[in-house]
């Protein structure tokens, strides 16, 4: 039994202060005045008998303690998150035709667990899925091939198409393990190894290369790859090292054993997932696809990429719309 005072709404508080570390956002982002939010938190604390946050720093930030508590409680409130939302997309008996696409990012973990979901309750829908990079699947809904799609949004508005923000991807370093020193100068050790780059008809190349520029960073060119697995499987081999996204590093697990993560050694930078709507899909389908997407995220990447790497706990996160 819970102990009296420990609330999924206390829980819910409690993320929500954990990621932005401010109350205000907290109250913004659960529909809490923010003296509801303080109490929220300090009922939670109470009941637990121990502080989660250091409410003295601004922004707060977790205690060991809270750190702790944080993957377990994450991981209830996605579940029970998850488990609404697939009752919410159950119902799509009345479509007779879905074209939907994904980029590859998802293949090996949310893909098939999304689409089963979808599929269990579309009893009378010819169903046809895509999956590619993200440049092609916003050109084939762009060009309406696509009733929605899952995909890197470019910050383009797109006349006719809606957007529902999915997660936060920040950019982040994967080197071979152990090349990187734990103190000292990143950047020197950079320039001893060629930096790895996706292949510039990518639209995640083309972010990267921007945000170089911005911060009049140079490295030779001398590898562009255009497969995920293949740029981390040179990385694990001591070849080089890159610039990717957890999503990217999620994806590549068989070669997690040599190849670690690192926050990046310069200015930070993210790219946003977003579900693309045509105009006349706007309605409750693409917001429960979007839903259930968000917890699959929060569930199967989010969480366990966090409990590996803590430093990703305030950038790679879950966006509601």
């Amino acid at each position: 039994m819970l102990n009296k005072g420990v609330t999924l709404r206390g829980l819910e508080v409690f993320e929500a202060l954990a990621a932005t570390g401010a109350v205000a956002q907290a109250a913004e982002i659960t529909g809490l005045s923010q003296p509801a939010v303080s109490q929220q938190i300090k009922n939670l604390e109470r009941a637990l008998g121990t502080d989660l946050l250091d409410h003295g720093k601004r922004p707060m930030q977790l205690t060991p303690a809270g750190r702790a508590y944080l993957s377990r409680a994450s991981a209830v409130l996605a579940e029970l998150r998850l488990a609404q939302s697939e009752l919410s997309v159950m119902d799509l008996t009345h479509l007779t035709q879905l074209s939907m696409g994904i980029i590859d990012d998802f293949d090996n973990d949310l893909t098939p667990r999304l689409v089963t979901t979808l599929a269990e309750s579309m009893t009378r829908c010819r169903f046809r899925l895509v999956t590619a990079p993200s440049h092609e699947i916003t050109e084939a809904i762009r060009a309406r091939d696509l009733h929605l799609a899952i995909t890197a949004s470019s910050g383009e508005v797109i006349d006719g198409i809606t957007e529902y923000p999915l997660t936060r991807d920040p950019f982040i370093l994967v080197a071979p393990v152990g090349y990187l020193p734990a103190q000292g100068d990143t950047m020197t050790a950079l320039t001893n190894l060629p930096m790895l780059r996706y292949g510039q008809e990518q639209l995640i190349g083309r972010q990267i290369e921007a945000h170089l520029k911005r911060c009049k960073l140079e490295f030779p060119q001398r590898f562009e790859i255009g497969s995920n697995p293949s740029l981390m499987a040179m990385v694990s081999r001591g070849i080089g090292w890159a610039i990717t996204t957890p999503l990217g590093y999620l994806r590549a697990a068989r070669f997690h054993d040599q190849v670690t993560a690192h926050p990046l050694p310069f200015t930070p930078f993210s790219r946003t997932i977003s579900l693309l709507a045509s105009g006349d899909w706007a309605d409750t389908v693409p917001r429960d696809v979007a839903q259930t997407m968000r917890n699959l995220l929060r569930a199967h990447m989010i969480s366990p990429a966090i409990e590996k790497f803590p430093w990703l706990e305030r950038d790679f996160r879950v966006l509601e719309r």
